[in-house]
């Protein structure tokens, strides 16, 4: 019995952990292969440009489920990402100068150098925008691995890789906003700065009720779309005007918790036990900020059904189909910049940063674990292949691009875990 109760939390954690995000987005990602290369292939990619939405006159509202899941769905994701960063900024591992510095540098490193492999390799041709490509690294799936290593790995790595990560985001969500944006509409942006106004201005007045922010977030949504820059920008947006202060103080709320204990303790004032019950309940959600409340509730809505969803609709490849792999550089541009060009980038720029007294390596933290994790960081995936649908029109060379992406992350996850791997056998002897 004492066995059962110990598997079933171990399952339990197991779920609420990073590991199991990993792993929904890896089976997503096979099931899509599997279903595009088989007699199911017209089906699946039929699938995706159905339309839905309704009708209205002579009128349409509504997407493709493709853009549904890359453009909507996707613009939870993005909500949650920019909530993890501001978290990190002002409270985190990046909330300081110089904790900040070392992830920092590694991050700029690891974007700068797989986006000049890929420049280099296709300068000059029309694929030459899909730059961005390599750039990206995909936290569910690079953090996923590393906890599968366990103990393996010291705490420092975990949190180094984490913070990496987070600015790696902030830098794919700054060159999808400036770079994959054709044409700006003036009246919609003019509008979209209106509404992050009120947004911040209700920051400012102290409200913490999510509501009219989530209201004045679709709103924002909306006119983003239309404005030309690519939607999902809009829930970034919105996150950063999320307030960060709870509404409640802890030390208020743990002297009334004391006052509660002492009354139930004398048997005093329990005319109505079901009131002071819900008392402590609303009491103590109102000590969680509404920024941690938003994440929490998007947590599990994301790792568990939006990223496996879009991993379903987009990792989908016929491989069994005439793939050019002449078209430009592109393959080797992305095969490239992720799999070599992440690693170099981030142990080349931090050691030389280091040695320069810039900034300072974590000390649980050897050299060697920071290239590993630099391998691991190439683990494009999810942002990838979201950079890729917006770099290319040509269904051909986004093809070639999503089966360079699967390639080099599977190359990076096998490589980076071996080097972990490695690492800590050697040290162990």
């Amino acid at each position: 019995m004492g066995q059962k109760i110990f598997l079933e939390k171990l399952f339990l954690r197991f779920l609420k952990s990073e590991t199991f995000g990993g792993v929904c987005l890896f089976i997503s990602m096979v099931l899509a292969l599997i279903v595009a290369n088989s007699n199911l292939s017209d089906w699946y990619f039929e699938l995706w440009e159905k339309e839905f939405g309704f009708g209205f006159g002579d009128k349409f509202f509504g997407f493709s489920i493709h853009e549904w899941i890359n453009d909507v769905l996707m613009s939870f994701f993005f909500l949650m990402v920019g909530l993890e960063i501001k978290r990190e900024f002002l409270l985190g591992e990046l909330s300081g100068i110089q904790k900040a510095a070392f992830p920092v540098i590694a991050a700029i490193g690891g974007m700068v150098v797989p986006g000049l492999i890929y420049f280099t390799f296709n300068a000059g041709t029309d694929s030459v925008f899909g730059f961005g490509i390599p750039m990206a690294t995909d936290i569910a799936f690079a953090l996923g691995v590393i906890l599968m290593l366990g103990k393996r790995v010291p705490f420092a790595l975990k949190v180094f890789l984490v913070t990496l990560a987070v600015v790696d985001d902030l830098g794919a969500i700054i060159v999808i906003a400036v770079f994959y944006t054709s044409q700006i509409y003036w009246n919609y942006l003019l509008i979209a700065a209106g509404v992050i106004a009120l947004l911040i201005s209700l920051n400012k007045m102290g409200v913490k009720n999510l509501i009219p922010y989530l209201i004045l977030g679709v709103f924002l949504w909306v006119v983003v779309h239309h404005s030309g820059i690519h939607a999902t920008i809009a829930a970034v947006l919105l996150a950063f005007c999320i307030p960060l202060q709870p509404k409640e103080k802890k030390a208020t709320f743990i002297n009334f918790f004391k006052e509660t204990l002492d009354k139930i303790y004398n048997k005093t004032d329990l005319k109505n036990e079901t009131k002071i019950v819900k008392t402590l309940y609303k009491k103590s959600i109102a000590t969680q900020s509404p920024l941690e409340r938003l994440e929490h509730i998007l947590h599990p809505w994301s790792a568990y059904f939006i990223m496996p969803l879009f991993a379903f609709a987009n990792a989908g490849v016929n491989i069994s189909g005439n793939i050019d792999f002449t078209i430009d550089h592109i393959f080797f541009g992305i095969l490239l910049g992720l799999f070599i060009g992440k690693p170099v980038g981030i142990f080349v720029v931090t050691f030389v940063f280091e040695k320069l007294g810039i900034v300072k390596k974590p000390e649980d933290v050897a050299w060697f674990h920071i290239f590993s994790a630099g391998v691991l960081a190439g683990i494009g995936f999810t942002m990838s292949i979201f950079v890729t649908n917006l770099a290319f029109e040509n269904l051909e060379a986004i093809e070639l691009a999503k089966i360079a992406i699967l390639l080099a992350s599977f190359l990076s996850a096998i490589t980076g875990s071996c080097l972990l791997f490695l690492i800590n056998k050697i040290k162990n002897k």
